[in-house]
């Protein structure tokens, strides 16, 4: 269902359900949720891919079919358990970037959303399906319309449409196309970037790509405080004495 390799200061995350192209069912959302709610301080970088034809076809049929018998409320909690799975994304301290193929649809698409760095192979589909169903992106909104804008949200939201990845590109959804044999390569060399960097830093400026604009006062004091830190010393120490900084790791 999920393979996670852990590889001290990265992970290789493997959504594992090629049968039903790895669509979400209330197991692997809470084996997904608790993985990056458990991810430990070290972890500086995970790759989150997909096994088979597709990264992610969005609900499994036969969780929907569950999910359509439970109350209002059951439904709620069931949905809260998704929406926690994309915000311990966002918030945890490691850089996740996605390897895509195939298609991301609906809560897919989430995952790619809630990735800070997403990379696709030329010809993945994506869609917004929920609407094709009669549901609504609701669980996924708040990251979509974060990373895309509400312009383009509202106009796949609404109208469902598939898409590729010459428009995902476009729109800011995936940061880079590639084919199918290079993908692992251009992902990989995404998380080697990661390891190149102060791991403190890269905490920080994850979370203040999210915070909108800043004050002059917080934003000084931001880096004062990156500057007079251990990391920031050894860093700008490392660039004038022409060496590799101790907290870069090569893969």
């Amino acid at each position: 269902m999920l393979r996670v390799e852990n590889h001290g200061e990265w992970l290789d995350v493997v959504l594992d359900r090629p049968d039903v192209r790895n669509a979400f069912n209330d197991e692997l959302i809470g084996a997904l949720r608790e993985l990056f709610l458990g991810l430990d301080r070290s972890a500086r970088a995970v790759l989150l891919r997909g096994e088979g034809k597709a990264f992610c076809a969005g609900g499994d049929l036969n969780w929907m079919r569950k999910a359509a018998g439970y109350t209002e409320e059951q439904n709620a909690a069931d949905a809260l358990k998704l929406a926690e799975l994309f915000e311990a994304m966002v918030d945890c301290r490691a850089v996740i970037v996605a390897q895509v193929h195939g298609a991301a649809f609906g809560g897919g698409c989430g995952l790619v959303s809630a990735a800070d760095v997403a990379v696709a192979v030329e010809g993945t589909k994506f869609s917004f399906s929920e609407v094709r169903l009669g549901l609504v992106p609701a669980t996924i909104s708040p990251f979509v319309i974060e990373k895309i804008g509400a312009g383009h949200a509202r106009a796949l939201f609404t109208t469902g449409e598939v898409f590729d990845t010459d428009k995902a590109l476009r729109i800011g959804l995936v940061h880079d196309v590639s084919s199918a044999d290079d993908v692992h390569g251009v992902a990989m060399a995404k998380v080697a970037d990661v390891l190149r960097n102060g791991p403190e830093a890269v905490a920080t400026s994850k979370w203040l790509a999210r915070q909108g604009m800043m004050d002059k006062d917080a934003t000084s004091r931001l880096l004062a405080k990156a500057r007079a830190g251990d990391e920031g010393r050894e860093g700008v120490a490392a660039f004038l004495d022409k060496r590799a900084a101790s907290f870069v790791r090569e893969i």
